[in-house]
């Protein structure tokens, strides 16, 4: 009965956030992005307020419906009415950092969200401002200063600091300040939710500005950046470089995934039948034991010597040649397949050279991969950036004392970010606060089984922290509702009930719900139902058990 009831209640949010299927209770759309036609707009009085080191470059109200972002096509539908406010920062001469923050005309509920971004930003991305607003948070973003897109921030040092960590700062500090002038009251709580690079810039605020926000969601955390970089220049060049021919084509990238989910799936504490690894530490997969290609062939049902040694590699992750210490953890086994997996971290046609803005940052805007040295040049590259990039910090007492709190996920099939590296890193908080028990009462760590980066993936892939609102709005469901009941009633999360939508589009439906819980738990499949929550019970698995940096990697 409670898993129909839950599908019931993810129908009626599908319906109820679809456009055109409730189209007569709203006013008429506006789909160019342009304000609103009322005789007064109380947003606009904002432009003619002063905010320290900001340029106020729109205020106006828009009214609800839809809105089209500047420079784009694609109009976001079913919003409330808003007050847009955008603005240009300038803590340095050398900075640009461009912000919005949207604010409910009405139901605002009295909170601020400050929203993260992804890669290497160069845009505000509308969509968390749009969920947010959704919500009813007064919601904020920021291209952290690197439009139009990181490459170009190649000899602004200035820049290179604001996308570190100032640029989040300064947009947190000045829509904080838009929000009660416009409000003219101030907002009760304030949170930030971000993934990937959002993740590493929710945990720059944890680690340098405890006092920015009450709650704090990091996701798929970036944060050892210039190490994680490096685990990309290893797999293309591995893939571009070893003798012979070990490029991946698509179809035995996916073949691979296969022969690792037949050895491991199930074994991990999954259900039977599961395609997806619940801990891929558990799972002892060898390349070797892929089947080989005879001398002189080469199609989609086996691999070449070459491809078996450079997945070899692949899964031994980037080390110092020199030295032999580990730089970064490798991809998951079970996420080869996964977006941005190894089709991407191989293909010149597609986008690993976009990840590369921090070598061009360092070595100049004509960085070759084929050169990079890691011992020498990761050396450079780690004296001039890991102290402005890296959130590596694991004292995070400040935060804890001032009563914040902070809950991190990740997705075991996530081969962009890997889910290790934030075992690794909460493994070193857990040693700085004296132990697990002192470390969950501010702090908690759920890893997702199946989820891609951020979201997708094979296996779950919604548990509301995207801010999109797929799923019902309560702390057993929405990982955004239980940080705010955490934070303002002291209700202190366990477990959550994450969801796999089919394809991860909700519009198709419910796969399946599983119990996801706080580290070192993972949920062990039980009997009955596999598709049924309670089929699964929460077991503590193994602490870290991960493949980690080297402890001069870790900074």
């Amino acid at each position: 009965m409670v898993y129909k009831n839950y599908l019931f209640a993810v129908a009626l949010l599908f319906l109820l956030n679809t456009p055109g299927l409730h189209a007569q209770t709203q006013r008429a759309p506006n789909t160019t992005g342009s304000s609103s036609t009322t005789a007064e707009c109380a947003c606009q009085r904002l432009a003619a307020m002063t905010f320290p080191g900001a340029t106020i470059t729109t205020a106006d109200c828009v009214p609800a419906g839809s809105f089209t972002p500047p420079g784009s096509s694609q109009a976001i539908a079913n919003l409330p009415a808003f007050c847009r406010v955008a603005a240009t920062l300038k803590p340095r001469p050398e900075s640009t950092i461009r912000i919005e923050v949207w604010l409910p005309q009405t139901n605002w509920n009295e909170r601020f969200l400050g929203t993260g971004t992804g890669g290497g930003a160069g845009g505000i991305s509308y969509s968390a401002l749009a969920n947010g607003l959704k919500r009813g948070f007064a919601t904020t973003n920021t291209d952290m200063g690197t439009s139009p897109n990181a490459n170009e921030a190649v000899g602004h040092p200035e820049r290179w600091v604001d996308f570190g960590y100032r640029a989040t700062h300064e947009m947190t500090m000045t829509a904080k300040a838009v929000t009660q002038a416009y409000y003219k009251k101030p907002f009760h709580h304030a949170y930030f939710a971000g993934c990937s690079t959002g993740g590493q810039q929710a945990l720059m605020e944890a680690q340098r500005y405890p006092d920015d926000y009450n709650g704090i969601l990091a996701g798929a955390p970036a944060n050892n950046r210039t190490h994680l970089h490096t685990g990309f220049v290893w797999n293309y060049k591995v893939t571009n470089q070893v003798p012979g021919s070990a490029f991946l084509p698509k179809e035995k990238i996916a073949l691979l995934t296969s022969a690792v989910i037949n050895a491991c799936a199930g074994k991990d504490g999954g259900a039977p039948g599961d395609n997806f690894l619940t801990d891929p530490r558990a799972c002892q997969f060898d390349p070797e034991t892929l089947p080989k290609c005879p001398n002189g062939t080469d199609d989609g049902t086996c691999f070449t010597s070459a491809q078996v040694t450079a997945l070899k590699k692949i899964y031994a992750g980037p080390t110092n040649p020199r030295t032999g210490e580990r730089i970064y953890t490798p991809i998951p086994l079970g996420s080869e397949n996964s977006g941005a997996g190894l089709e991407y971290q191989q293909n010149p046609k597609q986008s690993p050279p976009s990840l590369f803005y921090q070598y061009k940052w360092v070595f100049g805007s004509n960085f070759d991969y084929s050169t990079f040295d890691f011992d020498r040049d990761q050396d450079k590259m780690d004296s001039l950036l890991a102290p402005i990039l890296n959130a590596n910090n694991p004292d995070l007492e400040p935060l804890k004392k001032r009563g914040g709190k902070l809950i991190m996920y990740s997705g075991t099939a996530d081969p962009l970010v890997p889910f290790q590296d934030a075992v690794t890193y909460y493994e070193r908080v857990i040693e700085a606060q004296g132990g697990l028990n002192r470390t969950t009462d501010f702090f908690r760590f759920y890893l997702i089984p199946g989820m891609a980066h951020c979201s997708g993936g094979p296996g779950l892939n919604d548990c509301g922290q995207t801010l999109a609102l797929n799923v019902p709005q309560d702390s057993e469901h929405d990982i955004v509702t239980a940080l705010i009941n955490w934070v303002e009633k002291g209700i202190t999360p366990d477990k959550l009930i994450a969801t796999a939508f089919t394809g991860g589009v909700p519009a198709n439906g419910v796969r399946f719900l599983r119990p996801v819980y706080p580290y070192p738990k993972l949920p062990s499949y039980t009997r009955g139902d596999p598709n049924s929550p309670a089929s699964y019970q929460g077991v503590d698995y193994p602490r870290g058990n991960v493949l980690a940096p080297a402890k001069r990697y870790l900074k």
